[in-house]
């Protein structure tokens, strides 16, 4: 398989970077809310909770965009890159341009 490595490894990493700096501009989101009822409202407290939960779900999603960043980094000096996980076959350029950190073929995905 003739695939860029090179090309996808920049993509990859620059993602990375921009999910990491995400993160970090994030952490006070789901920082614990205040449940004193004098210094804010009950509506205002539920609004507060509901914000952490969603601010925590999207950390958990881009922290496993990054693990599977990391992984298919990985792939790349071993030659494993741009192949199937579970088949084996190749993955087709236009799914990696979609996505370069995904690690199966449209067959395996479905």
């Amino acid at each position: 398989m003739s695939l860029d490595t090179n090309k996808y490894k920049k993509l990859l990493l620059e993602r990375q970077e921009e999910l990491l700096a995400l993160i970090n501009e994030h952490k006070e989101d789901s920082a614990p809310v205040e449940l004193d009822q004098t210094m804010v409202g009950r509506l205002s407290r539920m609004d507060a909770l509901q914000n952490q939960a969603m601010a925590e779900e999207v950390k958990r999603r881009r922290d496993n965009e990054l693990l599977r960043i990391k992984a298919a980094l990985a792939r790349i000096p071993e030659d494993e890159y741009g192949y199937c996980l579970n088949c084996g076959d190749v993955i087709a350029e236009e799914r990696l341009d979609l996505d370069p950190s995904i690690s199966l073929c449209n067959k395996c995905a479905v």
